[in-house]
């Protein structure tokens, strides 16, 4: 398995279109609904208080705090299914070594996750984010922070694995916006090292 590494401007991304099987798939996708513990989260976003448009769920090491959008989570124990994961994603990877992960459940097509980068202060400068996708496939969506006319969209269908590098969260943002054609389920797992 190779990734595709992507070198844009002032960043760069890796992409793995069938990182695994559909059978994986199918299989870590029914586990990680049925065993997750999955929470729909109340964050603020400039000052007002919303529901998350989609289900979350934190898991890592136990000093693994994270805070984002107003909140702090502390993470439940990994379970032996992501720890088998995040062991197969390092492998690929020289040097990778992740000890927590952000799961999203985006329930529908009417789920999202707005514009942002991954640069809070505890994930260090040019943090390493390898990006799980499971279930129905999804837009993922960059744009750069200061040249607006840099734009880019991606499909992230079911098995495959985006690692985004280097500068990439430094000087771009990237949401998953609505597909409200889009009937079926679909879960990401972020994996990343919080210092």
């Amino acid at each position: 398995m190779l990734f595709e590494k992507h070198f844009i401007q002032d960043g760069e991304y890796w992409f793995m279109p069938n990182f695994l099987s559909e059978d994986q798939v199918i299989q870590h996708e029914s586990l990680l609904l049925n065993t997750i513990e999955w929470k729909q989260e109340e964050v603020y976003v400039f000052g007002k208080k919303y529901k998350e448009p989609r289900k979350t769920a934190w898991y890592g090491d136990e000093e693994c705090i994270y805070s984002y959008a107003g909140k702090t989570n502390h993470p439940k124990p990994w379970t032996e299914a992501l720890l088998q994961l995040k062991t197969n994603i390092e492998a690929l990877i020289p040097g990778a070594s992740f000890n927590s992960v952000l799961l999203n459940q985006y329930r529908d097509g009417n789920d999202k996750m707005g514009w942002h980068s991954d640069n809070e202060k505890e994930l260090g400068k040019n943090p390493l984010i390898a990006s799980l996708s499971l279930g129905a496939t999804r837009f993922f969506d960059l744009k750069h922070k200061r040249l607006k006319s840099l734009k880019k969209r991606l499909e992230l269908p079911a098995g495959s694995l985006l690692i985004m590098c280097g500068s990439t969260q430094e000087n771009w943002l990237h949401q998953i916006p609505q597909q409200k054609t889009v009937k079926e389920p679909r879960i990401n797992l972020t994996f990343r090292r919080v210092i």
